[in-house]
């Protein structure tokens, strides 16, 4: 630790300030413990660090050779209403969950693996975890860090070693009294409660532990927290800080790539330690006071000595007619004398105040010292208060009645003063929650809101018609960048490629043109162009936006026109193309005329073999002679006859 021994001289209401930067000395032992939320928002977490430990082993071992890894994870409590309890969620909660319907039973906390220099132990058993599910968004990540800091001998945690207990998680926790809303009353006993199996096993019997609990074992423990937490949960957890000694915080990337830095931050550290004299104290005093960081055996002393005299302490005056004969002047203030009061030491203790009363007032009918603090020789003496300092000679100010957002007070960027939030710089607002910069605004290509929008308190503000998006880069019914581009390069081939002309150097103001003979598309990165000229030509040109805003276009010299067909090349082909469509059509004439022949030909057949008659006789034919019989009877030569006659 540097500096380790400080001396300061401080003037009452002067602030002094150093640096004091913390790090292990070399080769000291580690004890590192990573522990992790397994609820199913961290999936693509859980893929990201199946090699964590391999790396995190490289880049530390640069610190330390003597360095022990161990892993454990947490979820949330088993009970209704924080997890799923239906019978069919026992066994796998995402039961019915389209996007991901298999998962594990959810856990409190479970300790995998404990200390160890083993690295591919650590990989190993990072690989055999399956993410699990629980219903409410915050999760119950206290109760692993509590395990994790007292069960010292299951953790493996060394008595000479620095030890850095990692906390990964994308959600708020359950702290205090949230275990009533599934009928846990009895507080946390701080004691360990890992069973045989390495799982939490009061995690159905007690509450979550509040923040002094953990701070209390954390401390005892000498263990240092790091909450790396994804940055919509970073105030939350920053407050948290400042509750909790001895812990930090950093932004975890949305797929925990960044993990190995963010610890290798907190491992070397750097503080701003401020010092400051509210008061004089009795002559020739002299403080002494030691910093400690928590985790550290090293201290820093400070000696703190006291400046109470000014340069016009020479000129002292006493019984002073300026201090109304009761008092001293001395760098133009009355010094009074015992039992007088006011600036000039015009008042006695016990006389009759209601003279002076009138002037404590702010204004005419309002309350003596704004109803905040007692009237004493024309002058207010504020209250204290347990929110904050009360301060004026009204007492009309204070520092804790500012504006707020989401409850903290001048939204943590700012101070209050007298009911005004003076904004640190890079804030504005009324309660400076407004950031100027504009980073978080500037899309992939390097441009503030896609230059589709304005960037207010570090959110995209689209204005154009149809942007959307976080930083206004989806518009479907904007002009595409080709569009836009389009412009500059048509002025350049228009006036032959230079760019002082002056319409042409408004046009490409922000480009950086390049003229080639041939588009060579190598660089992936580099969006390609076309269009149709006048003459039907292709003109082609990539652009690839650069990190200054600017535009690089690689634009062809020459716009690719194909050669005019010939007349007689025409000719062939409109008649070519007569004669082969005439072929066609005949050909398709004669396969119908044969198809409908063929049926014809099949009906006549069928019905053919359908007819009653013998092939040989003919149903059409008749005989020439007819036979006809008569029966009739008449007399001939007397005689009677009866029958037929040919």
């Amino acid at each position: 630790m540097t500096p380790q021994e400080i001396a300061v001289n401080l003037r009452p209401g002067d602030q002094t300030t150093f640096q004091l930067q913390v790090r292990q000395v070399e080769d000291y032992p580690v004890d590192l413990y990573y522990l992790m939320d397994l609820s199913l928002s961290m999936k693509d977490d859980l893929d990201n660090i199946r090699s964590l430990g391999t790396k995190l082993a490289e880049e530390m071992r640069k610190l330390t050779s003597n360095f022990r890894l161990g892993f454990g994870s947490f979820v949330d409590k088993n009970i209704s209403p924080f997890s799923y309890t239906a019978p069919k969620y026992q066994t796998n909660p995402c039961i019915g969950y389209k996007l991901f319907p298999n998962c594990v039973p959810s856990f409190g906390f479970r300790h995998l693996l404990p200390l160890t220099d083993r690295v591919d132990s650590f990989n190993e058993e990072v690989r055999k975890q399956r993410v699990s599910r629980n219903r409410d968004a915050p999760e119950g990540g206290f109760d692993a860090v509590l395990q994790a800091a007292v069960c010292k001998e299951k953790i493996g945690w060394r008595k000479d070693a620095l030890h850095l207990l990692v906390f990964t998680t994308d959600d708020v926790p359950h702290i205090a009294l949230d275990g009533k809303l599934g009928g846990l009353v009895q507080p946390h006993d701080g004691q360990c409660h890992l069973n045989e199996a390495n799982e939490y096993t009061a995690s159905d019997q007690m509450d979550y532990p509040s923040l002094a609990l953990l701070g209390e074992k954390l401390a005892e423990n000498n263990i240092n927290l790091i909450f790396a937490v994804t940055k919509n949960h970073y105030m939350l957890y920053k407050n948290f800080t400042a509750l909790i000694p001895g812990t930090t915080v950093e932004i975890l990337d949305g797929d925990s790539k960044n993990i190995i830095q963010l610890i290798i931050n907190a491992y070397n550290a750097s503080f701003e330690v401020s010092v400051e004299a509210r008061s004089c104290p009795s002559r020739h005093t002299e403080h002494t006071f030691t910093l400690r960081p928590a985790g550290f055996r090293d201290s820093l002393q400070v000696e703190v000595t006291y400046n109470c005299m000014c340069g016009c302490s020479a000129g002292l005056e006493p019984d002073s007619a300026r201090c109304s004969g009761n008092g001293t002047y001395i760098c133009g203030l009355c010094e009074c004398n015992p039992s007088y009061l006011g600036t000039r030491c015009e008042c006695q203790e016990g006389e009759n105040q209601s003279l002076y009363q009138n002037l404590c007032r702010e204004a005419e009918g309002k309350p003596l010292c704004s109803g905040r603090g007692e009237c004493s020789c024309n002058q207010c003496s504020c209250f204290e208060s347990e929110f904050g300092k009360i301060y004026g000679p009204f007492c009309e100010c204070d520092n804790f009645s500012c504006a707020r957002n989401k409850g903290v007070l001048c939204s943590g960027h700012g101070e209050c003063h007298c009911g005004e939030c003076k904004c640190q710089a890079g804030y504005i607002g009324d309660n400076c929650n407004c950031s100027t910069d504009i980073s978080s605004c500037r899309a992939k290509d390097g441009q503030t809101c896609s230059n589709r929008g304005h960037c207010v308190c570090g959110q995209c503000q689209c204005v154009e018609p149809g942007a959307f998006g976080d930083t206004c880069e989806k518009c479907p019914t904007c002009p595409d960048a080709c569009s836009t581009k389009r412009d500059c390069v048509e002025c350049l081939l228009l006036h032959s490629g230079k760019p002082d002309n002056q319409t042409c150097h408004h046009l490409c103001k922000d480009e950086v043109v390049t003229w080639v003979d041939s588009i060579v598309k190598d660089d992936q990165e580099a969006v390609l162009c076309f269009y149709k000229t006048a003459k039907d030509c292709v003109m082609m040109f990539t652009y690839v936006e650069l990190p200054s805003g600017k535009s690089n276009l690689t634009v062809l010299r020459e716009p690719e026109c194909g050669a005019a067909p010939s007349a007689m090349t025409i000719l062939l082909a409109v008649v070519g193309s007569t004669l082969l469509i005439g072929i066609v059509l005949l050909a398709i004439w004669k396969l119908l005329v044969t198809i409908h022949d063929r049926r014809e030909f099949a009906k006549f057949q069928s019905e053919r073999s359908r007819a009653r008659y013998e092939m040989a006789s003919n149903p059409l034919y008749r005989k020439p002679i007819s036979t006809h019989t008569v029966d009739f009877s008449f007399n001939k030569f007397n005689k009677s006859y009866n029958g037929t006659v040919d």
